[in-house]
């Protein structure tokens, strides 16, 4: 638990374990923890051109692409998605290889002799990050298989049915107020889930069953307001002073981000992303490859408020850079591209990247807790004011007065869609709202019949992603999701 970011990467050979000579000794107990984190790495599914962790941006309307022959993330954007696609898959794959790593932790470490503190830690990392992949597939994919348990050929769980959404959501809550009992710490920058983590992944958990598909109202907004407060009135999180630091290295796992993919330079673990982000074949990097994936569109960045820093060149987005081959000239890019993530040394220097990806960021907490508060009490409280203001004071904007609830309850939504933009947050929060940002006049339409300024219009099937044409093949106990078969 102590070891280095390098030494938290690094997998042992396990061709040589078997659950019978495994789980001996608190070195067994930290590599097959550390074995769950991998799958937070999903790769680029086969297909040119994308990375899974994009699949839910392009449901949000305010992302186009250059990458025409990348089929998957065309379906997607055009709301004509199916079964077969590659990042549907992915994001199966990789929950469920987390969650039988983490069954196995949960399972077996119990039983290992070791300093129990650190067995204690290990258990609630196991339970947090097995809580944090059912979330998402619960999320993706509503009705899914809730395996608890390890799981081989012979096991009757082998084929598992699925369970109900509120019994995953029921699962979830339980996994993380188990895992609240634990020793981990509160801060960890070594990349580790915290206490932290915990307690804002179950706020979160809260807010979504507040809202679609379950609607538990106003009593899960005052749990999820209760519960994100304990996290925000620790003071051990942070924003960050410059929009820079969201893409610093050295500010990985540090002060706003609670929770990262984590990747290392010049390993089979460094980050592969880099590339995508980039204007299609302008040559402005080091990389040899440059595929336009993600475009933002003109629109969206056209709802920030006047002022707003986070619109400004080079902070969220970007629409020029110097050429590789002559850095004393400025290549025009002719759109908005993402400088959210950009690394810029492996852009310049290396075309190699150790940058880590956000998965949950200090920012989205404190608008998750305004957001709860305002329904929960009928009605913004000054400190549900002073942390979305927070946000707005660093984006150069002025502070919110005093708004009615509803007010309030836009105003935090078009926050949300403006700090956490591309960061796979915003279709989430569509799905659990039911509502989505007009682009043309900046109000909030019903999800089910919105159309997005490039054509499609959102049905009812666009409230859930398929599931996987390989699963449903393999087990013949599942059903598809509406619209999909």
């Amino acid at each position: 638990m102590g070891g280095s970011c390098s030494d938290f990467l690094e997998e042992s050979d396990k061709s040589n374990f078997t659950p019978e000579n495994y789980f001996k000794t608190a070195e067994h107990a930290q590599s097959i923890v550390n074995a769950i984190y991998a799958d937070f790495r999903m790769g680029a599914s086969g297909d040119y051109g994308g990375n899974p962790y994009f699949m839910t941006d392009f449901l949000t309307g305010t992302a186009g692409t250059k990458v025409g022959q990348n089929v998957h993330i065309n379906k997607i954007r055009m709301a004509a998605n199916d079964p077969d696609n590659e990042y549907s898959r992915s994001w199966w794959n990789a929950a469920y290889r987390a969650i039988a790593n983490a069954n196995f932790a949960i399972e077996k470490i119990p039983a290992i002799d070791m300093d129990p503190t650190t067995k204690s830690r290990y258990l609630g990392e196991a339970l947090c990050l097995r809580a944090y992949h059912y979330f998402n597939l619960v999320r993706l994919f509503g009705r899914v298989p809730l395996v608890l348990k390890p799981v081989d050929a012979s096991s009757p769980e082998l084929y598992p049915e699925q369970a109900s959404v509120e019994d995953v959501y029921k699962q979830i809550v339980t996994d993380l107020t188990a895992a609240e009992q634990t020793d981990l710490r509160w801060d960890d920058a070594s990349g580790h889930v915290t206490m932290g983590v915990v307690k804002s992944l179950l706020g979160s958990v809260y807010l979504t069953m507040a809202g679609y598909p379950l609607e538990k109202g106003r009593e899960y907004c005052a749990l999820s307001a209760a519960k994100l407060r304990e996290v925000i009135d620790r003071n051990a999180y942070r924003l960050f002073e410059s929009y820079g630091d969201l893409h610093n290295e050295a500010m990985d796992n540090l002060h706003e981000h609670m929770l990262m993919v984590q990747y290392k330079s010049g390993t089979s673990v460094e980050n592969g992303m880099q590339y995508l982000f980039l204007p299609y074949n302008l040559d402005i990097s080091y990389y040899s490859t440059e595929t336009g994936t993600i475009v933002v569109l003109d629109e969206f960045v056209a709802t920030y408020e006047a002022g707003d820093r986070r619109a400004e060149e080079k902070q969220f987005y970007f629409t020029n850079y110097t050429s590789n081959a002559d850095r004393e000239k400025v290549v025009e890019f002719g759109g908005y591209y993402l400088y959210k993530f950009f690394d810029e040394d492996a852009h310049l220097r290396t075309a190699r990247s150790g940058l880590n990806y956000p998965l949950m960021r200090y920012a989205d907490i404190l608008l998750q807790y305004a957001e709860a508060q305002n329904e929960a009490d009928g009605a913004p409280s000054d400190a549900a004011r002073a942390c979305v203001n927070q946000i707005r004071k660093r984006a150069g904007l002025p502070e919110l007065g005093n708004l009615s609830q509803d007010e309030f309850r836009k105003a935090v939504r078009k926050e949300r869609w403006h700090e956490l933009a591309f960061e796979n947050k915003i279709w989430f929060d569509m799905a659990r709202t039911r509502k989505v940002l007009n682009l043309t006049t900046g109000e909030f339409d019903d999800y089910v019949g919105h159309t997005f300024t490039y054509g499609p219009t959102l049905g009812e099937r666009e409230l859930l992603f398929p599931i996987p044409t390989g699963e449903m093949k393999n087990n013949k106990k599942l059903t598809q999701n509406p619209g999909y078969n």
